[in-house]
């Protein structure tokens, strides 16, 4: 069968990407540390939707994974028609007093993993018929971020990842899309410490909101939803960048 991969289903963007997806009729590939909680969203999808939903446990922080996933899901005899890199998580923080582990996975699993997955999958996505590839980044993409420095490298990294791969797969039938959500009602902010910043105090969109954006401009390069969320990047690409590194400090103080 074809279906798209979707990778941190089981909550939050990733869960309701799954939501959406499957409502529009799309078979799917659950990937996630919590297989339970995937089995009962795919239950309730595949009930209410009549698609075909498989899950599979794995931790995409770990090395090797990627292959291993890209593995079993030949295996099952899938084929991937869409893709969406959802899964990653960040932490508030200096450098210097977080855990060299914690920031390495991240790494791992925002960056590497991300970028292992998608060319691993690039030859099934280039046969498919309306392929595509969501990148979950985020606003914090579009400048430094002192207090969660590797978070906002990483997604620097997935925008321009993104953004090239876009202008590559153009004439291979290949969609790719950065998706630059700002603050989303979702577990990363309990996850990342966050819960309590000035981010997060200002006003969140939902899930719904942001997958809605994205499954509808799936075909455009960069996709920023909320209308305070597209105004805060366009100041701060007008604006010197020591202004803007400073109050994205403030915004995770």
């Amino acid at each position: 069968m074809q279906a798209v991969m979707v990778t941190g289903a089981s909550a939050g963007i990733g869960e309701e990407f799954a939501r959406q997806l499957a409502a529009e009729g799309h078979n799917l590939v659950l990937v996630a540390r919590r297989l339970e909680k995937m089995q009962a969203l795919a239950a309730t999808l595949s009930q209410t939707h009549g698609v075909q939903v498989h899950c599979l446990e794995a931790d995409l922080a770990d090395s090797g994974s990627a292959a291993q996933l890209v593995e079993r899901v030949q295996s099952a005899g899938i084929r991937i028609s869409g893709l969406v890199n959802n899964a990653g998580f960040g932490d508030r923080g200096h450098v210097g007093a977080l855990s060299l582990e914690r920031q390495l996975n991240m790494v791992q699993l925002n960056v590497t993993t991300l970028m292992e997955l998608t060319w691993r999958l690039l030859p099934q996505l280039r046969e498919a018929s309306e392929a595509f590839i969501i990148n979950v980044a985020s606003t914090a993409a579009f400048q430094a971020g002192p207090n969660m420095a590797v978070y906002y490298a990483s997604k620097a990294f997935v925008l321009s990842f993104s953004e090239a791969l876009h202008e590559e797969e153009k004439g291979n039938g290949v969609a790719v899309s950065a998706l630059c959500p700002g603050a989303t009602a979702s577990e990363f902010a309990s996850e990342a410490n966050m819960t309590h910043t000035l981010l997060f105090k200002a006003g969140t969109m939902t899930p719904q909101a942001v997958v809605r954006k994205a499954l509808a401009s799936r075909k455009r390069a960069i996709v920023i939803p909320g209308l305070k969320n597209r105004i805060l990047v366009w100041l701060g690409k007008i604006s010197p960048r020591i202004i803007t590194r400073r109050l994205a400090g403030l915004l995770q103080a």
